[in-house]
Protein backbone atom coordinates (compact mmCIF):
# COMPACT_ATOMS: atom_id res chain seq x y z
CA UNK A 1 0.00 0.00 0.00
CA UNK A 2 0.81 3.49 -0.70
CA UNK A 3 2.57 5.63 2.24
CA UNK A 4 -0.04 8.42 1.49
CA UNK A 5 -1.93 7.61 4.47
CA UNK A 6 0.52 6.92 6.50
CA UNK A 7 1.52 10.26 5.76
CA UNK A 8 -1.67 11.81 6.19
CA UNK A 9 -2.07 10.19 9.51
CA UNK A 10 1.29 11.24 10.83
CA UNK A 11 1.16 14.71 10.26
CA UNK A 12 -2.08 15.37 11.65
CA UNK A 13 -3.35 16.38 8.36
CA UNK A 14 -6.50 13.79 8.73
CA UNK A 15 -7.80 13.57 12.51
CA UNK A 16 -9.94 10.71 13.86
CA UNK A 17 -12.17 11.05 17.12
CA UNK A 18 -14.77 8.66 17.03
CA UNK A 19 -15.94 9.97 20.71
CA UNK A 20 -15.25 13.64 20.22
CA UNK A 21 -16.53 14.36 16.74
CA UNK A 22 -15.96 17.52 14.58
CA UNK A 23 -18.60 19.71 12.81
CA UNK A 24 -18.07 20.47 9.17
CA UNK A 25 -19.07 23.42 7.90
CA UNK A 26 -21.60 21.68 6.13
CA UNK A 27 -23.56 21.60 9.95
CA UNK A 28 -22.41 17.45 9.64
CA UNK A 29 -21.13 15.68 12.53
CA UNK A 30 -17.87 13.95 11.49
CA UNK A 31 -15.73 11.88 13.50
CA UNK A 32 -13.11 12.39 10.46
CA UNK A 33 -11.34 15.78 10.18
CA UNK A 34 -8.81 16.69 7.06
CA UNK A 35 -6.78 19.22 5.71
CA UNK A 36 -4.27 18.34 3.64
CA UNK A 37 -2.19 21.60 3.08
CA UNK A 38 -0.56 20.71 6.67
CA UNK A 39 1.69 18.15 4.40
CA UNK A 40 2.77 21.09 2.64
CA UNK A 41 4.84 21.95 5.79
CA UNK A 42 6.41 18.33 5.99
CA UNK A 43 9.19 18.40 2.19
CA UNK A 44 9.09 14.83 2.41
CA UNK A 45 5.49 14.35 2.63
CA UNK A 46 4.78 17.08 -0.06
CA UNK A 47 7.32 15.52 -2.50
CA UNK A 48 5.80 12.12 -1.73
CA UNK A 49 2.28 13.45 -2.81
CA UNK A 50 3.87 15.62 -5.75
CA UNK A 51 5.34 12.21 -7.02
CA UNK A 52 1.92 10.62 -6.60
CA UNK A 53 -0.16 12.97 -8.54
CA UNK A 54 2.63 12.87 -11.26
CA UNK A 55 2.26 9.15 -11.15
CA UNK A 56 -1.47 8.83 -11.53
CA UNK A 57 -1.95 11.52 -14.20
CA UNK A 58 0.50 10.09 -16.52
CA UNK A 59 -1.00 6.63 -16.12
CA UNK A 60 -4.77 7.91 -16.40
CA UNK A 61 -4.71 11.15 -18.51
CA UNK A 62 -1.57 10.66 -20.70
CA UNK A 63 -2.12 13.67 -23.01
CA UNK A 64 -2.82 16.88 -20.45
CA UNK A 65 -1.50 19.95 -21.29
CA UNK A 66 -2.45 21.86 -18.53
CA UNK A 67 -2.97 21.22 -14.61
CA UNK A 68 -5.40 22.96 -12.72
CA UNK A 69 -5.76 23.46 -8.79
CA UNK A 70 -9.02 24.21 -6.63
CA UNK A 71 -8.62 26.71 -4.76
CA UNK A 72 -7.60 27.27 -2.22
CA UNK A 73 -6.25 23.51 -1.32
CA UNK A 74 -5.36 22.69 -4.32
CA UNK A 75 -3.31 25.71 -5.52
CA UNK A 76 0.29 24.44 -3.93
CA UNK A 77 0.31 21.39 -4.48
CA UNK A 78 -1.14 21.96 -8.49
CA UNK A 79 2.00 24.14 -8.55
CA UNK A 80 4.28 21.59 -7.71
CA UNK A 81 2.64 18.74 -10.02
CA UNK A 82 2.76 20.84 -12.63
CA UNK A 83 6.53 22.17 -11.85
CA UNK A 84 7.32 18.25 -11.97
CA UNK A 85 5.19 17.99 -15.07
CA UNK A 86 6.75 20.77 -16.37
CA UNK A 87 3.42 21.75 -17.64
CA UNK A 88 1.37 25.20 -17.54
CA UNK A 89 -0.53 26.04 -13.86
CA UNK A 90 -3.68 27.37 -13.90
CA UNK A 91 -6.51 27.26 -10.46
CA UNK A 92 -9.76 27.90 -10.27
CA UNK A 93 -11.74 30.08 -7.61
CA UNK A 94 -14.83 29.30 -5.88
CA UNK A 95 -16.53 32.52 -6.93
CA UNK A 96 -15.20 35.29 -9.47
CA UNK A 97 -12.75 37.95 -8.04
CA UNK A 98 -14.90 41.34 -7.03
CA UNK A 99 -12.55 43.61 -8.20
CA UNK A 100 -10.24 44.04 -11.33
CA UNK A 101 -11.06 41.48 -14.32
CA UNK A 102 -13.22 39.40 -11.71
CA UNK A 103 -11.74 36.74 -13.03
CA UNK A 104 -13.06 32.84 -11.68
CA UNK A 105 -9.94 31.42 -13.24
CA UNK A 106 -6.33 32.32 -12.62
CA UNK A 107 -3.71 31.99 -15.27
CA UNK A 108 -4.01 30.91 -18.96
CA UNK A 109 -6.33 28.49 -20.52
CA UNK A 110 -7.42 29.04 -23.79
CA UNK A 111 -10.04 26.56 -25.86
CA UNK A 112 -9.65 22.74 -26.58
CA UNK A 113 -6.96 22.57 -23.74
CA UNK A 114 -6.28 19.37 -22.16
CA UNK A 115 -6.95 19.91 -18.76
CA UNK A 116 -6.36 17.78 -15.31
CA UNK A 117 -7.59 19.32 -12.31
CA UNK A 118 -6.13 19.03 -9.13
CA UNK A 119 -8.16 18.84 -5.51
CA UNK A 120 -7.10 18.04 -2.38
CA UNK A 121 -10.23 16.22 -1.03
CA UNK A 122 -13.31 14.66 -2.43
CA UNK A 123 -16.58 14.56 0.11
CA UNK A 124 -19.95 15.35 -1.87
CA UNK A 125 -18.13 16.51 -4.91
CA UNK A 126 -19.98 19.77 -5.93
CA UNK A 127 -17.60 22.72 -5.10
CA UNK A 128 -14.71 20.27 -7.46
CA UNK A 129 -17.12 19.74 -10.19
CA UNK A 130 -17.95 23.67 -10.07
CA UNK A 131 -13.88 24.04 -10.88
CA UNK A 132 -14.52 21.26 -13.73
CA UNK A 133 -17.78 22.79 -15.37
CA UNK A 134 -15.88 26.32 -14.89
CA UNK A 135 -12.90 24.94 -16.82
CA UNK A 136 -15.42 23.64 -19.68
CA UNK A 137 -17.16 26.85 -20.18
CA UNK A 138 -13.83 28.68 -20.79
CA UNK A 139 -13.51 26.18 -23.65
CA UNK A 140 -11.40 23.31 -22.02
CA UNK A 141 -11.66 19.59 -22.83
CA UNK A 142 -11.65 18.01 -18.91
CA UNK A 143 -9.90 14.93 -19.37
CA UNK A 144 -10.65 14.44 -15.44
CA UNK A 145 -10.19 15.03 -11.82
CA UNK A 146 -7.22 13.63 -8.99
CA UNK A 147 -7.69 13.92 -5.27
CA UNK A 148 -5.09 12.80 -2.70
CA UNK A 149 -8.28 11.58 -0.89
CA UNK A 150 -12.00 10.57 -1.16
CA UNK A 151 -14.29 10.02 1.40
CA UNK A 152 -15.74 7.64 -1.09
CA UNK A 153 -19.82 8.85 -0.62
CA UNK A 154 -22.03 7.72 -3.10
CA UNK A 155 -23.08 10.89 -3.19
CA UNK A 156 -19.87 12.12 -4.55
CA UNK A 157 -19.15 9.12 -7.25
CA UNK A 158 -22.75 9.93 -8.24
CA UNK A 159 -22.10 13.42 -8.65
CA UNK A 160 -19.13 12.68 -10.79
CA UNK A 161 -20.58 10.23 -13.04
CA UNK A 162 -23.60 12.95 -13.75
CA UNK A 163 -20.87 15.20 -15.18
CA UNK A 164 -19.27 13.03 -17.06
CA UNK A 165 -15.59 13.56 -15.10
CA UNK A 166 -13.36 10.75 -14.18
CA UNK A 167 -11.70 10.41 -10.88
CA UNK A 168 -8.81 9.04 -9.37
CA UNK A 169 -7.27 9.12 -5.51
CA UNK A 170 -3.82 8.75 -4.53
CA UNK A 171 -5.93 7.08 -1.40
CA UNK A 172 -8.99 6.56 0.35
CA UNK A 173 -11.45 6.26 3.30
CA UNK A 174 -11.33 2.61 3.32
CA UNK A 175 -6.80 2.72 3.07
CA UNK A 176 -6.63 5.30 5.70
CA UNK A 177 -8.43 2.88 8.18
CA UNK A 178 -6.41 0.04 7.82
CA UNK A 179 -3.35 1.59 8.46
CA UNK A 180 -5.02 3.50 11.33
CA UNK A 181 -5.87 0.73 12.67
CA UNK A 182 -2.39 -1.27 11.78
CA UNK A 183 -0.48 1.93 13.24
CA UNK A 184 -2.94 2.10 16.62
CA UNK A 185 -4.13 5.66 15.58
CA UNK A 186 -7.61 3.83 16.39
CA UNK A 187 -8.74 0.94 18.08
CA UNK A 188 -10.46 -1.76 16.77
CA UNK A 189 -13.74 -0.93 18.38
CA UNK A 190 -13.40 2.21 16.75
CA UNK A 191 -13.93 0.90 12.95
CA UNK A 192 -17.80 0.31 13.58
CA UNK A 193 -18.22 4.02 14.49
CA UNK A 194 -16.41 4.74 11.53
CA UNK A 195 -17.50 2.74 8.90
CA UNK A 196 -21.46 4.11 10.05
CA UNK A 197 -20.80 7.57 9.59
CA UNK A 198 -19.62 6.94 6.59
CA UNK A 199 -22.78 4.94 5.41
CA UNK A 200 -24.67 8.20 6.24
CA UNK A 201 -22.87 10.94 7.57
CA UNK A 202 -25.75 13.49 7.71
CA UNK A 203 -27.82 12.03 9.86
CA UNK A 204 -24.88 10.06 12.39
CA UNK A 205 -25.31 11.74 15.09
CA UNK A 206 -28.61 11.49 15.03
CA UNK A 207 -28.45 7.66 15.11
CA UNK A 208 -25.68 8.08 17.59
Amino acid sequence: MSLIPQYLLQSKAIKLEPTNPFTWASGWKSPIYCDNRITLSYPEMRTAIRDAFVEKIRANYPSVELIAGVATGAIAQGALVADAMNLPFAYVRSAPKKHGLENLIEGLVTPGQKVVVIEDLISTGGSSLQAVEALRKAGAEVLGMAAIFNYGFSTAANNFEASNCKLVTLTTYTDLLEVAVANNYIRESDLKVLQQWRQSPDSWMQNN
